[in-house]
């Protein structure tokens, strides 16, 4: 999933693991109506119906279209409104969902998936078909959604994308209304939790109105909740909806979500009492504040599966000299960012992919290595043929972290470099449009794992023009070698290559990471159940206020 907030995306970020770092194995069978419960909770610990509101604050989702959703905020929104065949559990191990049961064969190929009762928010029933619709959809190059690669393990689905298959090529099939097959490319451990993203839509509903999931009167959803009012870059508010088939365990009956992007007065109002919770996954916390609320014992943090890098323009001198990027990538200090601006266990990244997910935590480069630094980017300008640098500048969104950081790395700029690097501050969804235009030189994101591993990183710098690729860089080689990933059985030949696309990407350097992330927050002593899971991610679900 795209971006993290503080970031976040956001975002966001992204744990269902492979080779060392997957929690989702996956089974051969899985037992009919296994869902992830809380722990057991005294009906009298609960506070009455009326009070089950849970406030919060969120940066404005980009989409509610489940299969729109691309970054960490839409995400925490979609998953609240929407229910897949599987969903992460607080482990973030998949668990069965509006699936009641799965078979897997002996190939560990094709996966059966049984389907319970479940509506729509809208009364109707959901069918395979809706499943099959919605992951099609996403499919289709026409729809234009940047999460059509979450489904390439899937036989054809790939080649169908990039026009090289039929429809009926794709190993989705509609065995009746209750049962869904699905063919994969390779065996594949992480599907089940790749599968917790992969949502059903309404057929009827979407083919009726193309801007169904925009209002709160055209939206139908499957998830535990519904939108009920969405006062853009103002509040959302969602409501139980009462055609969930878990309804049951559902126990909030609304949760409101304000849009405060001010990080200082997120905390004052939840220090008011005025918000049951601040910060991550799908908010921040205001840097100056993270340590005194560490040392007060009130902070909560959790590694997360998400990087927190920079984007080089690579068609924008002088960025298009990979001397140059390289230069600029060794001159930060990560360990003075993560610490003395992080605060709360965010670890140096040398590298692209988070520790989480890494075959190289140690890095490829050196940490702060400013001779060298100093040496790539006389030999890079001489290359170039200039004796002086174009005016440079850094590309950030608005929070008070990422504000930090860019100031951060304007001085270590500076201080190794002798470069003046200008700051330029934009909304995310502002900054977010300009990166895939290609419209700044150097600019931050993040990316949250759809699940903990290397792969799910490396792939989004396959191709040159996409939304998961803003520095416009490619390389045959590197693409050869996560595709030999893809389909490699061999777990020690699978980690070569990885690890030798990575070197690839990091000896190029059109992105370097700063940090491995983590989400830290402060939450109601009152509230209970909400899972925030390895990815990342933040389920409503089976939350709840004690008296």
């Amino acid at each position: 999933m795209k971006r993290p907030v503080v970031m976040t995306s956001l975002f966001v970020l992204l744990t269902g693991l492979f080779a060392g770092c997957s929690s989702g194995n996956t089974p051969t069978q899985t037992a009919p109506d296994t869902q992830q419960q809380p722990a057991p909770v005294q009906q009298a610990t609960v506070q009455s119906a009326a009070e089950q509101t849970l406030h919060m604050n969120a940066a404005e989702p980009e989409t509610l279209d489940s299969g729109m959703s691309n970054d960490v905020i839409s995400g925490a929104f979609i998953r609240s409104l929407y229910d897949g065949l599987v969903r992460l559990d607080k482990d973030g191990k998949p668990v069965n969902s509006v699936a009641s049961d799965i078979q897997v064969s002996k190939d560990k190929k094709v996966y059966t998936f049984t389907l319970r009762d479940s509506k729509w928010s809208n009364g109707d029933s959901v069918t395979a078909q809706d499943f099959a619709f919605g992951w099609m959809r996403v499919l289709n190059p026409k729809t234009a959604s940047g999460s059509a690669y979450k489904y390439y393990p899937i036989k054809n689905a790939r080649a169908f994308y990039e026009g090289k298959a039929k429809a009926e090529d794709v190993g989705i099939k509609v065995v009746n209304d209750k049962t869904l097959q699905v063919t994969l490319e390779n065996p594949t451990p992480y599907f089940l939790t790749l599968a917790t993203f992969y949502y059903p839509v309404n057929q009827k509903v979407v083919e009726a109105n193309p801007d169904w999931a925009k209002k709160p009167e055209s939206i139908v959803t499957n998830g535990p909740f519904k939108l009920v009012n969405w006062e853009h870059k103002n509040k959302i508010e969602l409501a139980k909806n009462e055609h969930y088939w878990d309804k049951d365990v559902v126990k909030f009956n609304e949760i409101e979500f304000s849009m405060i992007e001010d990080t200082n007065t997120e905390l004052e109002l939840f220090n008011s009492g005025e918000l049951d919770w601040a910060g991550g996954p799908i908010s921040g916390l205001p840097a100056d504040a993270i340590g005194p609320l560490r040392d007060e014992g009130k902070l909560q943090t959790m590694q997360r599966a998400t990087n927190y890098y920079l984007l080089f323009q690579t068609q924008k001198p002088p960025f298009t000299n990979s001397k140059i990027r390289k230069a600029f990538a060794y001159a930060i200090n990560r360990s003075d960012i993560a610490e003395n601006i992080g605060q709360a266990g965010q670890t140096p990244l040398m590298g692209f992919v988070p520790l989480s997910a890494s075959l190289k935590p140690e890095g490829y480069f050196k940490d702060n290595d400013v001779e060298t630094a100093k040496q790539l980017l006389a030999e890079g300008m001489k290359e170039m043929g200039i004796t002086k640098l174009p005016e440079i500048t850094y590309l950030y969104n608005t929070s008070d972290l990422n504000k930090k950081i860019a100031e951060a790395l304007q001085a270590q700029w500076k201080q190794a470099l002798g470069v003046d690097v200008k700051l330029i501050n934009k909304e995310l969804k502002v900054m977010f449009d300009d990166q895939e235009q290609g419209k700044y030189m150097i600019s931050r994101t993040g990316w949250t794992g759809d699940y903990n591993d290397s792969v799910n990183f490396l792939e989004l710098m396959m191709e040159k023009y996409s939304s998961n690729n803003s520095t416009f860089w490619f390389n045959e080689k590197y693409v050869e070698l996560v595709k030999k990933a893809y389909a490699e059985p061999d777990e020690a030949k699978r980690n070569q290559y990885l690890v030798e696309a990575e070197s690839i990407l990091m000896e190029e350097m059109p992105v370097t990471g700063v940090y491995s992330s983590v989400n830290s927050w402060v939450q109601n002593e009152k509230v209970k159940g909400i899972t925030v899971d390895p990815l990342g991610y933040i389920d409503f679900k089976w939350g709840y206020k004690e008296q």
